[in-house]
């Protein structure tokens, strides 16, 4: 990583050690090559992967400390975003990347492969089935999505995972305030609350970007999620 990024890192009270640096850079080349042959991201110049990808992952710390936090599932996760970059910068954490995509599950366990990570795990398959499931469900200290779905969608499939005391952290663009205020409702019936809307710029561009804030104040009901396709189709 260069020392522009290095700095943009700093910028979040942040600091990389050499091995820290090497891998996103080793992520960096993974991306890239497998990017030829399948669908993981627009954006493939070193620079702005950096940026819009890997600091992006990392505002988080914006918002949390991250080192009272154990255990992460990352809900939609694609190319690894946030998940990899925040298991790269925090390795203690224990985390798991969950994506409906088997091709993307390949691509995230060669980059975990050759990273070197540990107490990282892959599932493959929806949000709606493993949310069902005693071995994740309600087990996190957090659950994190740069997923594009509308955020009461979203809640459904994240808050589910979730402890009482945890947190739900939805990637968005700036302009969330509607979309906030819509998904209050649904929010509140998964047992949620939306306690800070924080809004920030990517150091050194004018990139805005909002991380959401929403505490797990009481159990979800066991009914949610609903079956595939009705969270996307009928937003509670």
């Amino acid at each position: 990583m260069d020392n522009i990024m290095e700095s943009k890192v700093k910028r979040l009270g942040l600091s990389l050690t050499d091995r820290q640096q090497e891998q996103f850079d080793t992520y960096y080349r993974i991306l890239v090559e497998w990017n030829k042959v399948m669908n993981l991201t627009g954006i493939t110049e070193y620079d702005e992967v950096n940026e819009k990808h890997f600091l992006d992952s990392l505002m988080i710390v914006k918002s949390f400390d991250m080192s009272k936090v154990f255990s992460i599932i990352d809900i939609g996760t694609g190319a690894g975003f946030p998940g990899i970059p925040l298991k790269i910068v925090f390795p203690e954490i224990q985390v798991v990347l969950l994506d409906s995509l088997n091709k993307r599950i390949r691509f995230l366990d060669e980059v975990i492969q050759q990273l070197g990570l540990e107490k990282i795990e892959t599932i493959h398959g929806r949000a709606e089935d493993f949310a069902k499931k005693t071995q994740y469900r309600e087990k996190f200290d957090f659950c994190v999505s740069r997923a594009v779905a509308n955020l009461a969608t979203l809640s459904e499939y994240c808050l589910p995972y979730v402890k009482i005391g945890g947190y739900f952290v939805p990637y968005k663009s700036e302009d969330i305030d509607k979309e906030v205020e819509q998904a209050e409702n649904s929010v509140q019936i998964l047992g949620g609350t939306v306690e800070e809307v924080k809004k920030f710029k990517l150091p050194g561009t004018e990139i805005g970007r909002s991380i959401i804030k929403i505490k797990k104040i009481k159990p979800t009901a066991k009914k949610y999620p609903r079956k595939a396709g009705f969270p996307a189709k009928e937003p509670l």
